[in-house]
């Protein structure tokens, strides 16, 4: 059973089930990219493109069944399935991988880490685009040059929503030897160990953001305390019968 949290679907699909899938593209869905969404009408477009949607986000699974009582059909996370992704894939040669995005360095030492744990050369390629690099057109050939040159079937792009999600729709015909797009925001940088994951019971009881709030005040205080608890508020809306699609 599908369900819908405001303007979006949740695909009804497994973990297990989406590990089989070789081919296409799929969203992740967590508080902040569900904001975007009631703004941004461009990546709202995006959506009928995605093969399936997945939640990502603990308290929107946890809002899903108390709020709208309506459980999503199971939480699966970008950096979760990347990594059960690569231990799927690790004896499969035709299966291969290119890294595109992080800061300079940080896509390589993840592809090395990946590697070494797979046994093989299960990432072919790295590119770590420059700020801006969208509005370079020569730039954004040497990207699509490098990520066809190593022949990866499947693409993960870690550049942040929206911006991850126009490059795959926007150049996914002008990548003949990718079978399947991942973007997948920050997965980079846990899998290089830049960033640490929280424990189990802290993602379990749905209070990563609370963790990632503490490692970066800075950076996810904005997200955190201003820009996400406000779905929540449109969650009660909808179950009330009050919300209504911005684009519709």
């Amino acid at each position: 059973m599908t369900v819908q949290l405001l303007n979006v679907e949740i695909s009804d699909i497994s973990m297990t089930e989406l590990l089989e899938k070789r081919s296409g593209t799929f969203l992740t869905l967590h508080t902040n990219m569900l904001g975007k969404l009631q703004k941004d009408r461009g990546f709202y477009e995006l959506l009928p493109r995605f093969d399936f949607v997945t939640c990502d986000s603990q308290v929107l699974c946890i809002a899903a069944k108390w709020i709208l009582g309506t459980p999503v059909p199971e939480r699966v996370s970008g950096s979760d399935y990347f990594g059960k992704f690569c231990e799927r894939y690790r004896d499969d040669p035709t299966m291969t991988i290119f890294l595109c995005g992080a800061m300079p360095g940080v896509a390589e030492k993840a592809a090395a880490r990946i590697n070494a744990r797979a046994g093989r050369q299960l990432v072919v390629g790295t590119y770590s685009p420059p700020i801006g690099f969208e509005r370079d057109e020569a730039e954004v050939q040497r990207i699509l040059d490098a990520i066809t040159v190593s022949g990866a079937t499947a693409l993960l792009v870690g550049l942040g929503t929206p911006k991850e999600n126009h490059f795959i729709m926007r150049h996914r015909a002008d990548l003949p030897t990718v079978q399947l797009f991942l973007p997948l925001g920050g997965t980079i940088d846990y899998e290089a160990g830049e960033v640490k994951r929280p424990p189990a019971w802290v993602t379990r009881a749905g209070l990563e953001w609370m963790y990632r709030l503490l490692q970066n005040p800075g950076q996810r205080a904005r997200r955190y305390l201003l820009e996400d608890p406000p779905m929540l508020a449109q969650l009660v809306r909808q179950r009330l019968g009050r919300y209504r699609d911005p684009f519709a």
